[in-house]
């Protein structure tokens, strides 16, 4: 499983996200559909991915190869929680420190941000 945190990888590029979040969410989700297929540097696919959204991008709704939660509160409460509950093995995508050593100690695997398709 591949949990991305939405906010913090949308946050990791300044491309205007701050005016639109839902739509910055739903680009970053579209980009992750073809990483179901192939996976990621590092992350060997075919993998399930689940962005994890917050705040204003609350609401965005899934597409086939990208499951997406909202999340009701804390958007890093929110992620540990889906890392947690896996079967198997799991990467989290964050850059986010605090969030990486959580997930971490949940038995989760992190790459950065960087390593997702923007497009």
């Amino acid at each position: 499983m591949l949990v991305v945190d939405g906010a913090n990888v949308v946050g990791s590029v300044p491309d205007g996200w701050w005016r639109d979040r839902a739509g910055a969410a739903v680009r970053l989700r579209d980009a992750l559909v073809p990483v179901a297929d192939a996976g990621l540097d590092g992350v060997p696919g075919p993998v399930r991915v689940v962005l994890v959204v917050e705040g204003a991008a609350r609401g965005v709704t899934g597409v086939d190869g990208v499951e997406v939660v909202s999340a009701p509160g804390s958007g890093d409460d929110t992620i540990v929680e889906v890392a947690a509950s896996a079967d198997g093995p799991v990467w989290v995508v964050t850059a986010d420190r605090a969030l990486r050593e959580r997930v971490r100690a949940v038995g989760a695997h992190v790459v950065g941000p960087r390593a997702v398709p923007r497009r």
